[in-house]
């Protein structure tokens, strides 16, 4: 589980995430393998293109709870 989350700069959700990628301010990026495909592919095209390290997490709920929230997060990334 990436504990350093909890205490990064980071974004949460696919929304937010994709706005921080799109800015270039993106260094690494968190996807829960059970998240939502439409949600997903996106956002991992982005970090392709951009050459953003991607880091797979188990569940959407293991994600959401190392970034400290009470609901399952499906994308997080690590801002610069």
């Amino acid at each position: 589980m990436p504990m350093h989350l909890r205490d990064a700069h980071k974004v949460v959700g696919a929304k937010q995430t994709m706005k921080a990628l799109q800015a270039g301010q993106t260094r690494v990026v968190y996807i829960a393998r059970d998240a939502e495909p439409n949600v997903i592919l996106p956002i991992k095209r982005q970090c392709a293109e951009q050459g953003v390290e991607i880091v797979e997490v188990e569940t959407m709920a293991e994600l959401g709870k190392a970034c400290s929230i009470d609901v399952g997060a499906s994308v997080a990334g690590i801002v610069k």
